[in-house]
């Protein structure tokens, strides 16, 4: 059941991201000539108008397929007729439709569950924070430059800075202080901590709480999934602590058999949660400027703009088919990867 989940939801995901570049391809008058959910030979096909909506074989991927997008088109409608800042922004549509998606259902799920504010639980013995003064009950605002406003960021934060000086700025009975903080290194979880035991306990607020926290909780996976490729580039972590298909997979499977123990409504928002988390996860990793995504694309169009005349659409072709090879060897190493953490 669990791999039915993840097709439903990887489908949703990829038909938001499509459905961002489609509605802004049509608002700029852009051909359409396909737009498909999946890959490979196709199963059901519907014209309408000038476009054919198609379901494909294969359940991953999806696409926009636009009329000179990817080569030449003397059509007065085609991808490459129109203005470079149209362009652009039927090229930033897909990344932004999958975190507006992230923040409905983060809406949805904050309205059902709540929030975790930063409040502390209480110190640990011996750290930093204990001898700074920090106690049971205080509020967690600032770390650095970085606003907190749910207590994983608190983790997350630790974690994504281990080992720094940390500036730390606490609400207490209305008022507000500040402690600096260097951390120590715990033998047991192998990690520098400050001495953060933080409280678990979620809040719920009025509707319009809720939309404030769900644009918080859609910023807390963005920055999440950049505190991850920063550690990736850095060295902080491997390639061996990524996951691919078979790994994300594996994830929503043990999510849903775990939750869907306590009934099919916690199941339902256990998969909300996981949704949130795919797709601003997608909607990053979409902009990034690497040939054959998004923000590849993006990058000639920003080219073009500077330049104030089009790359040669012959070259940047050939520069994208070249990124999409390189990404598609990249994702067959992270599944086999996968398989081989499995197979352990």
């Amino acid at each position: 059941m669990g791999i039915i989940v993840a097709i439903i939801i990887f489908s949703i995901m990829i038909l938001f991201h499509e459905l961002g570049h489609f509605l802004l391809a049509k608002a700029n008058g852009i051909k359409v000539n396909e737009f498909c959910l999946g890959l490979g030979p196709t199963l059901v096909g519907i014209r309408r108008g000038e476009t054919v909506y198609s379901l494909k074989l294969l359940p991953v991927g999806g696409a926009c397929m636009m009329e000179g997008e990817d080569d030449e088109s003397e059509d007065s409608r085609a991808f490459g007729k129109k203005s470079v800042w149209a362009r652009i922004s039927v090229v930033v549509a897909g990344p932004l439709f999958n975190f507006l998606m992230a923040l409905v259902f983060a809406f949805i799920l904050t309205c059902n569950i709540g929030f975790d504010l930063p409040n502390l639980a209480g110190v640990m013995e011996g750290y930093p924070a204990e001898a700074a003064g920090l106690q049971e009950g205080d509020t967690i605002i600032r770390m650095n430059h970085s606003r907190i406003h749910f207590s994983r960021e608190i983790s997350a934060y630790t974690q994504f800075h281990q080992g720094e000086t940390v500036t730390v700025t606490y609400e207490r009975d209305g008022a507000r202080y500040t402690s600096e903080l260097t951390p120590l290194y715990n033998e047991e979880s192998g990690a520098y901590l400050y001495g953060f035991q933080i409280m678990q306990t979620r809040t719920k607020g009025t509707v319009a709480q809720s939309l404030q926290y769900s644009f918080y909780e859609v910023g807390y996976w963005i920055k999440t999934t950049l505190g991850s490729l920063r550690m990736l580039f850095s060295g902080q972590a491997s390639v061996n602590d990524m996951s691919g298909v078979v790994g994300i997979v594996g994830m929503i499977d043990d999510g849903y058999e775990e939750s869907v123990s306590y009934g099919y409504y916690a199941a339902f928002l256990q998969m909300l949660y996981v949704t949130i988390f795919l797709s601003a996860n997608l909607g990053v990793m979409n902009l990034l400027p690497l040939p054959a995504l998004d923000g590849g694309r993006l990058l000639f169009l920003l080219a073009e703009v500077i330049r104030g005349k089009r790359v040669d659409p012959e070259k940047e072709g050939m520069v994208h088919f070249a990124g999409m090879m390189l990404l598609f060897a990249f994702m067959l190493f992270v599944v086999f990867n996968d398989v081989r953490k499995l197979l352990i």
